[in-house]
């Protein structure tokens, strides 16, 4: 079924595909594409479940944590077949320090990916909408290298747009680096990053990819969330996107190493099942 292909859904049918994403988050067992079931998803529908998902999550202890975007690099539309960004939210219980070693079985993931990234930390409240790059960067204070961890809960990544909003912008969570001045790192646009497994290069990318600039990148989840009357607050890590595609997290040794003053995030990855 086309995502065009939907119906508007009721408060129940919403309620319900939360429980069943959040029930998929606790357990680790993929579901069926949203979009594909009868009635479809539109986006949305897809941010309201999303909303549901969260409250669900703090009904569990869970807060938020930080904000993710997602897609905003098109090695990353091109993997997943989308044409936009989304965005969702990071979990306290989902924060990891620099070094984090995963089991991918025993922490309930289903196919877990590993992007490298930039998260802006803001010294104040940005609320959009028209927001420049230049706004961003006054509001910003540090800048953390990180992996973020994806992870769909929809079966074999058979996602749409819809699909990846809905189940949380497909985060499971974040592994954060030391925080640096925003004013000791320079152009962002020109931050190079490169990835490697187990000492072998996996990716490689500027920061002009996300966005072609990652503050833009932010300037479009405050105008995002403004349509929901939220602000990004003071603090908290925003994920700007991943440089380059995603990379499976086999077992291993993974670095992101920025150049210049932003220095590398680590962390292995287990035994699977």
């Amino acid at each position: 079924m086309s995502t065009t292909d939907h119906r508007p859904r009721s408060s129940a049918e919403l309620d319900a595909l939360a429980r069943e994403l959040l029930e998929a988050f606790e357990s680790g067992t993929a579901v069926e594409p949203l979009t594909e079931r009868p009635g479809g998803l539109d986006v949305d529908d897809a941010y309201r479940v999303q909303q549901r998902l969260v409250a669900g999550h703090a009904a569990a202890g869970r807060t938020v944590a930080g904000r993710k975007i997602g897609l905003t690099s098109l090695a990353m539309q091109r993997q997943l077949g989308v044409d936009e960004p989304d965005f969702g939210v990071v979990l306290d219980s989902h924060l990891f320090a620099d070094g984090a070693t995963f089991d991918p079985a025993a922490q309930r993931m289903v196919a877990p990916r590993l992007e490298p990234e930039l998260a802006f930390v803001l010294g104040e409240e940005l609320r959009g909408p028209g927001l420049t790059v230049e706004q961003v960067l006054a509001a910003t204070a540090e800048i953390v290298p990180v992996f973020e961890v994806i992870d769909s809960r929809v079966v074999d990544w058979r996602i749409t747009l819809p699909d990846t909003i809905a189940d949380n912008a497909s985060c499971f969570g974040a592994v954060l680096g030391a925080a640096v001045p925003l004013d000791a790192v320079g152009d962002l646009r020109e931050i190079e990053v490169v990835m490697t497994h187990d000492g072998d290069e996996v990716g490689r990318a500027t920061g002009e990819a996300v966005l072609g600039h990652p503050a833009k990148a932010v300037a479009w989840l405050a105008e995002a969330v403004g349509r929901f009357g939220e602000a990004l607050p003071v603090g908290q890590p925003i994920l700007a996107g991943s440089f380059t595609a995603a990379v499976p997290a086999a077992p291993g040794a993974y670095e992101a190493r920025f150049s210049g003053a932003v220095g590398t995030v680590t962390a292995t990855v287990g035994t699977t099942r």
